[in-house]
């Protein structure tokens, strides 16, 4: 991940709602959610939800995939994952305070 694409990340996660969305999307796994159901679940109207949805889309945080007459969407969890890498080892240059609560020990039940 380069500088960029880390600070435009970051700043489609700088919104409150953009950032309960994604957790939304996360907790649901690979099933994702449909585009309605995610803006009943944080409680926004659909054309909220879908603007906000848009710009995590265009952050590569979030995939769509159009099923039947819904859209589905998914957290990318490789954009993801090379985010939290990015902070970890080349933002924050792997300093092991930072890399432990990464670490299977610093997870709930670990």
């Amino acid at each position: 991940m380069t500088e960029d694409q880390a600070a435009a990340t970051l700043n489609a996660l700088a919104q409150p709602l953009r950032l309960r969305m994604l957790r939304h999307l996360v907790r649901c796994g690979p099933a994702g959610s449909r585009a309605g159901d995610l803006a009943q679940a944080v409680e926004v109207a659909p054309s909220l939800a879908s603007f906000h949805l848009n710009t995590l889309s265009q952050a590569g945080l979030i995939v769509a995939e159009k099923v039947s007459r819904s859209v589905v969407y998914r957290a990318d969890f490789a954009a993801l994952g090379s985010l939290v890498g990015y902070l970890v080892n080349d933002c924050c240059a792997a300093d092991p305070r930072v890399a432990a609560c990464c670490s299977p020990a610093a997870q709930p039940g670990g």
